[in-house]
């Protein structure tokens, strides 16, 4: 007997997940511009600002694009970043970056609050790269 997917686990009634077969063509634009995203990020001539979002936004569309290869939508934004030791395999040290950048995220989209330094934006690159690697290797 095979150990439970804790993404199927998710994915009840009520849960962060929906099941919802792959979609090639989805899958595919979301890597694009999770890549294209990504390598922009790295441009130092753009204002730290941008290039948090750049980063950002390459890394939840590179998390929802693994999250889609395994079958499933989010129900929440966040929730791609928390799957990912059950995507592609990466630990704490990617996911809880992402998730911090989530809430910096939400706070500058929300109450205007976007408080980001060069070392943040750095690791968020980082990360966002280690994803963009796992999703290469799969």
């Amino acid at each position: 007997m095979s150990p439970p997917n804790p993404l199927d686990n998710l994915s009840r009634p009520g849960g962060s997940l929906k099941p919802e077969p792959p979609d090639a063509t989805e899958i595919a634009g979301l890597l694009r511009t999770g890549r294209a995203r990504l390598a922009d990020a790295g441009n130092t001539t753009l204002a730290l600002e941008s290039r948090f979002d750049l980063a950002y936004n390459a890394a939840h569309a590179l998390c929802l694009a693994a999250l889609r290869t395994k079958g499933y939508r989010a129900s929440n934004r966040y929730i791609v970043f928390q799957v990912l030791p059950h995507t592609l395999g990466l630990g704490p040290e990617v996911w809880r970056v992402l998730d911090l950048c989530h809430n910096k995220r939400n706070l500058g989209e929300y109450e205007g609050l976007l408080e980001v330094d060069e070392r943040l934006v750095k690791d968020l690159i980082v990360a966002t790269q280690r994803v963009a690697d796992a999703l290469s290797a799969v």
